[in-house]
């Protein structure tokens, strides 16, 4: 396994981290049959670095997480988040509690604001306030490092580093999704580490690609092109991945042991593919679900994982079958729809982290989907 500095913390980590947001559930609990010895394989592996959240796999994931650190916890760096942005000092310390009580430790490593951007969040509540709370709960013991995970700009995120403030920042990027380069190599300038969420599109890039497979001739999968991609940019730190298979942890612990992820030529190459399909990224879709519900009932991020499917991948056909049988049946039930539903009410379009002009891209991906023909 590969290692690096993650920024101010002085940390040791992994270049792969375990991101436990998308562990295998079963009866709408995480199925801890399954989940933990993925966990401990990744540890035994040499992964030292995992991450969840308050509200991760219905709440269940730090939980889960901390019965897995048992005889692990001084050797992984944990890592979870806060996701409370208000007034109420009582609430902000109950969520720090709450984390701490069901991963069942002391201290928590890295201590993130959940999801932060520039003008609501940092200038509106961390700066005056919650900044406070978290260096008194650093200087307690309870947590070791103050970070934060980001949805914003470059200009914000280059913001939020001259503020000296976190440690780390936990962001995304990815193949489809690189509106952030510019920051993390500015990130990196400041020794500010920088965790990468989503270097698999999550899940998105988990598929054949006719279009970005062969760009390197020694990579056959994408979901191995698309973690080689993000652990050779200088500025990441770490790459965290959604696994949710014995096979998942296998692959991506073999990519994050090789010290060379990208040859500098084969880079070239896929700069000059991914030039090319620059356009795509108008439309990329994380697959957050930060846009439900939808008054419509509208699955959102199905939707777009379908189109994104199709469109970007080259693959058509597989797109259109999966979205018209969908849709022949549409609406199997008030929050599951398709595109064809959507009111353009405009309620979805604050809640999208991406800025991704959701109505219109809805109904693009449904006549494209319904109507196009295969080239």
């Amino acid at each position: 396994m590969e290692y690096a500095v993650l920024g101010k913390t002085g940390l040791k980590v992994s270049r792969l981290g375990f991101g436990a947001m998308r562990l295998p559930m079963n009866g709408g609990k995480v199925d801890r049959e399954l989940a933990i010895p993925m966990l401990h394989k990744a540890f035994e592996a040499g992964v030292n670095y995992v991450d969840t959240a308050q509200r991760y796999c219905n709440s269940d994931s730090e939980i889960v997480v901390g019965e897995a650190l048992k005889g692990w916890r001084d050797k992984v760096i944990l890592s979870t988040k806060n996701n409370y942005f208000g007034d109420d000092e009582k609430e902000w310390w109950e969520g720090l509690e709450t984390s701490l009580k069901k991963l069942d430790v002391d201290y928590i490593d890295i201590y993130n604001h959940h999801g932060i951007d520039w003008e609501k969040n940092y200038l509106g509540v961390i700066k005056p306030k919650l900044g406070k709370l978290m260096e008194k709960a650093k200087d307690q013991g309870l947590i070791r490092h103050i970070c934060v995970s980001f949805h914003d700009t470059n200009d914000a995120l280059r913001k939020v580093i001259d503020t000296g403030y976190p440690e780390s920042i936990t962001l995304q990027y990815n193949i489809l999704n690189r509106q952030l380069e510019d920051g993390i190599a500015y990130a990196k300038e400041n020794n500010v580490g920088v965790v990468v969420m989503g270097p698999v599109g999550g899940g998105r890039l988990g598929s054949s690609s006719e279009v970005l497979q062969t760009v390197v001739p020694e990579i056959s999968r994408m979901p191995e092109l698309a973690l080689r991609f993000v652990l050779a940019n200088e500025g990441v730190s770490l790459a965290l991945s959604g696994m949710s298979t014995i096979e998942h942890v296998d692959e991506n612990t073999a990519v994050a042991s090789d010290s060379s992820p990208l040859a500098a030529s084969d880079m070239a190459t896929l700069e000059e593919q991914l030039e090319r399909l620059k356009k795509m990224a108008d439309l990329y879709c994380t697959g957050c679900e930060y846009c439900k519900p939808c008054p419509g009932g509208v699955n959102i991020s199905r939707v777009f994982n379908m189109y994104n499917t199709a469109r970007v991948y080259g693959l058509l056909a597989e797109g259109r079958e999966k979205y018209r049988k969908w849709h022949e049946k549409d609406p199997p039930n008030e929050k599951n729809r398709t595109a064809a539903a959507c009111t353009e009410c405009g309620a979805c379009l604050p809640k999208c982290p991406q800025g991704i002009p959701i109505p219109d891209q809805l109904r693009e991906a449904h006549e494209w989907l319904m109507t196009r023909s295969k080239k």
